[in-house]
């Protein structure tokens, strides 16, 4: 995939994430980009690490919404303090 597929990847991940998570979450399109792209590499890695998938294959997109998601729960926390 390229570097554009990835960018727009990332924003739809983003975008699910900040609709799934209540509250509000105050962030440009490029926040939201960088987000959902921590998020699939979030959950590709972590996943990895606990034996959910392979080394070498990539989290789905569930995957990547809940690392998404996870990471949002994570940086509103910073942002509040």
């Amino acid at each position: 995939m390229g570097i554009i597929g990835t960018i727009f990847i990332g924003l739809i991940v983003g975008l699910v994430a900040r609709f799934l998570k209540p509250g509000d979450d105050s962030m440009g399109w490029i926040m939201t980009i960088l987000l959902g792209i921590g998020g699939s590499l979030a959950a590709t890695y972590g996943g990895q690490a606990l034996g959910i998938y392979q080394a070498g294959q990539a989290a789905g997109f569930v995957g990547a919404v809940v690392g998404a998601v996870i990471l949002l729960v994570i940086y509103s926390l910073i942002k509040k303090s």
